[in-house]
């Protein structure tokens, strides 16, 4: 029986696109005119292409710092933030029996690394501040935790992570790894989850959140990091996560394809090695943006995206700035579907 749940893939067609703001009361503080520039790219790329809501302290800071872009397809909403990780403060979005829903769960700083106070009021004051379309339901998930960058969907009900992130005890201790499995299940309309087990980076954060090291690209496709290095760090973890992959088969017992995405190159920060990925790339109308490191390797990625993803443009986007607060493209990014987001609200 089909599942009255739609859990869409990101590469479904898409109404708007969350960024939230960096200001100087947040941990970009030190680095805030650096990283300015990378969302100014990341947002006048997705304004080219869909709607872009914009969560910030102060409108006017943001307008001053964006320049002459259209202003009639950005949705602004004022509000205190923490940080600026939308992709996992932000809501996620579903159908249920054809009717459209945002769901909030909780997000407590990545199993309590860090304050998320006023993230984790974000989605819902969206729905308080009229942002989504008048159909779209606001659905309480609490008392799970749960971040967008651990979640990745075919659309066709199966869904692949990793066990270090959501078997996490920061975040939801109160669950085995079964009734967690139920829980995805139930909520997201999944007839099977696909775990990884091995695969990390140095200097992440978010537990190996899927969207570091393997994403679907569609139904039968994952792009994944692959390191041919014998004397990285990372190389044993991610060859057996390699070979996890390539055990894993499609619903009807097919093989997925598979789309090695080269290892970033190494990227330093006052001394520590950071999670810099070429898997956190962004599908949106039209395109694919990535982040590119000023590197040899950012045009290798854009061509393997590129054989993936022949009717889209694939843009890079220098995230050097971004990885120094350990996440990049994806992690600062949410989609919403086509219908979810209206500008006239």
């Amino acid at each position: 029986m089909e599942s009255k749940l739609f859990f869409p893939p990101e590469w479904y067609p898409q109404s708007a696109v969350q960024l939230t703001w960096p200001h100087a009361e947040t941990d970009w503080q030190p680095i805030l005119d650096e990283v300015i520039p990378c969302f100014v790219s990341i947002a006048k790329e997705v304004l080219k292409r869909e709607l872009l809501l914009i969560v910030c302290r102060d409108e006017q800071e943001v307008r001053n710092q964006l320049g002459e872009v259209d202003y009639s397809r950005i949705i602004f909403r004022e509000m205190e933030t923490n940080d600026t990780w939308a992709r996992d403060h932000g809501g996620i979005s579903v159908w249920d029996e054809g009717v459209p829903a945002v769901y909030n769960f909780v997000f407590n700083g990545w199993g309590m690394k860090f304050p998320a106070n006023y993230d984790n009021l974000i989605t819902r004051k969206l729905f308080l501040t009229g942002t989504f379309a008048e159909e779209v339901v606001p659905v309480n998930m609490q008392p799970l935790v749960m971040e967008g960058g651990s979640l990745e969907t075919d659309g066709k009900g199966t869904l692949l992570s990793t066990t270090e992130c959501l078997g996490s005890l920061n975040r939801n201790e109160y669950l085995q790894q079964e009734q967690l499995e139920y829980h995805l299940k139930e909520i997201f309309g999944l007839k099977r989850i696909l775990w990884l087990t091995s695969g990390y980076l140095a200097g992440d954060d978010t537990d190996s959140h899927i969207d570091t090291l393997a994403r679907f690209c569609s139904e039968d496709t994952i792009a994944y990091v692959q390191c041919t290095d014998p004397e990285d760090e990372h190389y044993e973890e991610l060859k057996v996560m390699e070979e996890e992959l390539q055990g894993f088969t499609q619903e009807d017992g097919t093989p997925y394809k598979l789309v090695p995405l080269p290892m970033a190159d190494v990227v330093e920060w006052e001394g520590e090695r950071l999670p810099a990925t070429y898997a956190n790339f962004l599908i949106i109308n039209g395109a694919v943006l990535l982040p590119f490191y000023n590197s040899p390797k950012d045009e290798e990625a854009k061509a393997a995206l590129q054989a993936v993803f022949p009717d889209r443009e694939i843009i890079g986007i220098n995230c050097l700035p971004l990885i120094k607060q350990h996440g990049s493209l994806h992690c600062v990014t949410m989609q919403y579907p086509e219908g979810f987001v209206l500008i006239d609200n």
